[in-house]
């Protein structure tokens, strides 16, 4: 755990292991997950326990990689995402492995609807998403009351 002070005499906690969170139950007004679930041994744990620490009012923020709104275009970015993608990697940083496993793991996150039940699961109220990029991306939110 770190604190890193953001002004007006509020905090920012910043945590590694998402599953076991040090803090204290409904201690935190906001959690933000930025592409931590895809890397989660136990997805339904991280929620659960976000939802534990989140005061009463509290808001849960996830962006994720998701999965493409447009069926049609799925092909297209496979090729991208499987060719292009390592392709580049080899090309700029030496590495096509870890670009052709980004890809892999993107394929496994669950799609936006099946992250919005487990969050609901988690105990979540008026869960929500939006799509960025066309499903690329989405934003889940989540609130605690």
């Amino acid at each position: 755990e770190q604190l890193e002070d953001a002004g007006g005499g509020r905090q920012i906690a910043v945590a590694l292991d998402f599953a076991d969170l040090p803090f204290a139950s409904q201690s935190l007004d906001l959690v933000v997950l930025p592409n931590v679930l895809e890397f989660a041994e136990e997805p339904h744990q991280v929620l659960r326990e976000v939802e534990r620490v989140l005061i009463p009012g509290g808001q849960l923020i996830i962006l994720e990689f998701s999965q493409l709104a447009i069926p049609a275009l799925r092909p297209l970015y496979d090729a991208y995402s499987f060719k292009v993608l390592p392709w580049l990697g080899q090309l700029v940083a030496g590495d096509a492995a870890s670009y052709r496993y980004l890809a892999e793991s993107i394929r496994k996150h669950p799609d936006q609807e099946t992250l919005l039940g487990m969050m609901k699961e988690a105990g979540l109220e008026d869960c929500s998403y939006q799509n960025l990029s066309g499903g690329v991306v989405a934003v889940h939110r989540g609130n605690v009351y």
